[in-house]
């Protein structure tokens, strides 16, 4: 009878084993949490990267665009780069080989939503701004940022990105 336990012969844990299991688990469960947080916050970042790129991707192509003759501008500021997210979104009259073949080319599906502040605004730097400038000047979109005022886990801004 080498399986009967003390206790009458019922097998089962005893308080105090169950206590001690139930600390070991409150103190596992309590380190990751901190792991979890970190996990979330890579992959705002990872969405932010992308983000950032699907916006700058566009721009690019929209200047590219303009190089090549096939986006008229009426305005000289502009400068080959669009003058609203909004444009990108709604699309540009774009020529086709023949004068009378325009189409209207959307750039963006929609104006994306910042991972980091979850809302569809955007710092913005026009081609005439300085390169690290954080009002906008008007004249046209350069380039987007993030206006989050976090850091990253790098230890660099999100609106440095």
């Amino acid at each position: 009878m080498a399986a009967q336990r003390r206790s009458g012969g019922r097998a089962g844990f005893t308080f105090i084993e169950l206590l001690v299991t139930a600390s070991v688990l409150m103190i596992l469960a309590s380190a990751l949490l901190p792991l979890a947080h970190w996990d979330e916050k890579r992959r705002r970042e990872a969405r932010l990267r992308v983000t950032l790129e699907q916006i700058r991707t566009a721009i690019d192509q929209y200047h590219r665009y303009c190089e090549q003759g096939l986006i008229i501008q009426t305005d000289v500021e502009q400068l080959g780069y669009p003058l609203t997210l909004e444009e990108l979104v709604e699309g540009v009259a774009v020529n086709g080989p023949n004068p009378e073949e325009q189409t209207t080319v959307k750039f963006l599906q929609h104006i994306p939503v910042d991972p980091i502040t979850e809302e569809e605004e955007w710092g913005m730097r026009s081609y005439q701004d300085d390169w690290d400038s954080t009002s906008w000047g008007g004249e046209n979109i350069y380039d987007v940022y993030s206006l989050s005022t976090q850091r990253a886990l790098d230890g660099t801004y999100y609106s440095e990105w």
